[in-house]
């Protein structure tokens, strides 16, 4: 939830933290120890809505025109069971170029995985090969179907995506998969959570739900 730093960061942080208010949740205080956290939970960004949320801020990868770009990796964020988990434990070395280059399969941007490292993977534990690894293992274990890159515009509860996304991912509980939305009730974000060692695990409820009854997804182009 919450995909260069000026283009995205932004105005994703502050969706996420109008959700997160929105759902009763905080971070819990004087967590930023390494590794002190309860699950994973990696974060898709769907990104038309997304793109049509910031007119005139966008990166040409996600946003331009014949990008065909549908959930996009947001993060693979640490996270405590009833609680937002720690963020920015510690000093972030600057990322190896291959470790960068790698991953722009999954992110958007070099700003964003910059960000994600700063933010949320130096909670992890994990050296930055070892997180960016992790990230990718995360993204390639979910299968997104394809009625949730529809070519055109779509309205559908919450409770239906979380459905078709339980319905491709068999070897995951239903209760691994959670939706965040946009005050218009725009599809934001598919949260999926993860233990540790990255197998599927039911959420928390620091994972939160979109409370609208329907969401819109715009089309893939």
């Amino acid at each position: 939830m919450p995909r260069t730093a000026l283009r995205r960061i932004v105005p994703v942080a502050l969706a996420v933290a109008a959700t997160f208010a929105l759902q009763g949740q905080s971070r819990k205080p004087g967590r930023s120890t390494p590794g002190a956290f309860d699950y994973y939970m990696l974060v898709l960004s769907y990104a038309p809505d997304f793109c049509a949320q910031s007119p005139g801020n966008q990166d040409p990868q996600e946003c331009g025109p014949g990008s065909h770009a549908g959930f996009v990796v947001h993060g693979l964020w640490p996270q405590d069971e009833t609680t937002r988990g720690p963020e920015n434990c510690g000093q972030a070395a600057p990322l190896d170029p291959s470790i960068i280059q790698a991953m722009l399969r999954y992110f958007p941007s070099q700003s964003l995985i910059e960000h994600e490292w700063k933010t949320h993977g130096t909670c992890s534990g994990l050296s930055a090969a070892d997180y960016f690894a992790a990230v990718k293992k995360a993204r390639d274990s979910v299968t997104i179907p394809a009625a949730l890159t529809p070519s055109s515009q779509l309205s559908m509860a919450p409770a239906d995506i979380v459905g078709k996304a339980a319905a491709a991912n068999p070897s995951f509980p239903g209760t691994a998969f959670r939706v965040s939305c946009y005050s218009d009730n725009e599809l934001e974000e598919l949260r999926v959570c993860l233990n540790k060692d990255l197998s599927p695990r039911p959420c928390g409820s620091s994972a939160g739900m979109c409370p609208a009854s329907s969401v819109t997804l715009l089309p893939v182009h």
